[in-house]
């Protein structure tokens, strides 16, 4: 495959700069993040450059996921989503670009994108740092020195096929995570995430919830859904439908994971209400 000649792109007709949005497990104390922007702006100058987050635990596969889950649909059509949280890095995991509809989204093979998106992706390219023309990746950073470069080729309007050669949908790594299960009336799920507020958000969807279930979690048991935080008592417990549209248990003016000392993959119980 021929090497890259890189593409220049200013905002598309509709006046709109192409978006690259940035999910790590970098943090802001040092420059890594820094350095992958520079990259980007570089080799795609006008593009826009959103922080989702670079606070993911170091190595945490499965959160990564649950962020780009939440937030991949809110931008909007032609945004590239960079996803780089690799404890594989150096080793003999892959590097890939998929496509999902109209958005790309860049970063290793190691199920984090594939449990996000749930629909089989459209196209999936193996990255080549050789057909687009870079130096030798850094074994340790290939966030800077390959997967920011192949988001900049996306976003600037390269064409896809000279990341390198497609790789079957099949192929993709996918975790293997437990799911929530109906049983009966009942449904068992887990906690998935401990917001910054203490909030157990778990990984049971709201519709599966009636509004007078009894939520078990933690050795205590919360009866009935509220429709927002404040329509509890302050201190009091509450269980909710959250903005992601899951099962969320709570505290007004406090914290859940505390109050009960739960935390990620903990049990959550629903059944229906006692008459």
């Amino acid at each position: 495959m021929a090497q890259a000649t890189w593409p220049g792109r200013g905002p598309d007709p509709g006046g709109i700069a192409a978006i690259v949005t940035l999910i790590t497990d970098f943090g802001t104390s040092d420059a890594y993040v820094g350095e992958v922007k520079g990259v980007l702006l570089h080799r795609c100058p006008d593009a826009t450059l959103v922080d989702v987050t670079h606070d993911i635990e170091p190595g945490d596969v499965e959160s990564a996921s649950r962020v780009l889950g939440r937030v991949w649909e809110r931008f909007p059509p032609g945004t590239v989503h960079l996803v780089v949280v690799d404890p594989g890095v150096g080793g003999d995991r892959r590097a890939v670009a998929l496509r999902h509809g109209d958005r790309w989204f860049v970063g290793p093979d190691n199920g984090l994108i594939s449990l996000a998106v749930e629909s089989v992706p459209a196209e999936v390219r193996l990255l080549d740092p050789d057909s687009l023309g870079l130096s030798p990746a850094s074994v340790t950073f290939h966030g800077r020195d390959l997967f920011a470069p192949a988001a900049a080729w996306l976003a600037a309007g390269g064409a896809s096929e000279q990341l390198g050669s497609p790789l079957s949908p099949d192929d993709l790594v996918r975790l293997d995570l437990p799911a929530p299960e109906r049983l009966g009336t009942a449904v068992r799920g887990h906690v998935t995430q401990v917001d910054r507020f203490g909030n157990l958000i778990t990984d049971i969807p709201g519709g599966w919830v009636s509004p007078t279930a009894l939520v078990e979690v933690g050795g205590e048991e919360v009866s009935g859904l509220r429709t927002h935080y404040a329509a509890a008592g302050p201190g009091e417990l509450l269980a909710l439908v959250g903005s992601a549209g899951m099962l969320e248990i709570a505290v007004r003016n406090g914290s859940a994971a505390e109050r009960l000392s739960a935390g990620r993959g903990d049990r959550v119980s629903v059944r229906t209400h006692r008459d």
